[in-house]
């Protein structure tokens, strides 16, 4: 079942727990009691090659996908690896896989719209089973794994693990599924990550429980060069993610595009054809233009004489040499 991200789980820090928030925290103790089942369950398997894993500790966008293809621009430009797969769950699609993502052959709803995406830039798997899904990427010549995603999967043995973290969504209210957004207790996954990697402002002041003995890189997502959308326009944005309060505000604060209304769908939303339908008719209502994600775009159905706009987004590395250097020395290591 897809939800909607609750709004109580990235409350104004000091405000006070709504009723519903209290009820879900039983439910939050029973969730971190699975989790912690789950992860002794198995033991972490060798993929046979190195897995780099760019995960996160909270549900939802943190911008975790756009870090996942910059840091392959990285490995590419300083020929870091020879052929780099990136692995992924899929989420929001009915392959189980392992399966080698085709643009041509595949859609969303096979491989979910993350695949299609990083196909682009890095032959990409999918697996519900990870370790299934290294051996795949090994077998058509890997000699690197990228993981967008599975930092809580047990399953397959992470060598370098880095957490992103949007600052202006820190970590919520810090609570435990479904009670907030994390995934895990807080502790756990930051004492198993090697690096962080913090995008924006620290709007929630959350840098200091970060240890101070792992490096931290600093990024900003910001609009792909050459691709903005036309900006003398109205638009309605409307978006199917995790947090879509963060693409409405970014068109609204950040680029200053004139945005009529906004429109929210729950993460990984299969849109169809009525749905479409509606939006572009309250769009000619109101005189304006559709602006959605790339990654929305990826499940929306084409309807003849509907355009839709989309913003592409990328990252911008306060110090790209530094994270390169990280990389070549984990790496480095890991080949010793």
């Amino acid at each position: 079942m897809i939800l909607k991200t609750p709004q109580f789980w990235y409350r104004d820090k000091g405000t006070a727990a709504p009723p519903l928030e209290k009820m879900l925290e039983p439910i939050s103790y029973l969730y971190e009691l699975g989790y912690r089942l789950h992860q002794n369950s198995r033991d972490a398997a060798e993929a046979g090659l190195p897995v780099l894993c760019i995960g996160n500790i909270v549900a939802g966008g943190t911008g975790k996908t756009p870090t996942a293809l910059a840091i392959m621009d990285i490995i590419h430009k300083n020929s870091l690896a020879k052929k780099p797969f990136f692995l992924i769950r899929g989420y929001g699609g009915g392959e189980v896989g392992p399966l080698l993502t085709d643009p041509a052959k595949h859609t969303a709803w096979d491989t979910g719209d993350e695949a299609l995406i990083l196909s682009k830039a890095a032959p990409t798997i999918v697996a519900i089973d990870r370790i299934g899904g290294a051996e795949l990427a090994r077998r058509k010549g890997a000699d690197l794994v990228l993981m967008d995603d599975g930092l809580q999967n047990p399953g397959i043995r992470k060598d370098i693990r880095i957490i992103v973290i949007n600052g202006e969504m820190g970590f919520g209210n810090e609570k435990i599924l479904p009670a907030g957004p994390l995934r895990e207790p807080l502790e756990t996954g930051i004492a198993r990550a090697d690096a962080f990697i913090f995008l924006g402002a620290d709007t929630r002041g959350v840098r200091d429980k970060l240890p101070q003995d792992k490096p931290i890189f600093e990024a900003i997502l910001c609009p792909a060069f050459g691709k903005l959308p036309p900006q003398d326009k109205a638009y309605i944005a409307f978006a199917g993610l995790g947090y879509p309060e963060k693409f409405f505000k970014f068109l609204k604060e950040d680029l200053r595009f004139n945005i009529v209304d906004t429109v929210k769908f729950s993460d990984h939303y299969p849109y169809n054809e009525t749905d479409i339908r509606n939006l572009a008719q309250k769009a000619q209502t109101a005189g304006a233009e559709l602006l959605t994600t790339e990654k929305d775009m990826m499940r929306i159905p084409a309807i003849e004489g509907i355009t839709i706009y989309t913003l592409p987004i990328e990252l911008a590395w306060s110090d790209e040499a530094a994270l390169t250097q990280f990389l070549k020395d984990k790496l480095a290591r890991l080949s010793s």
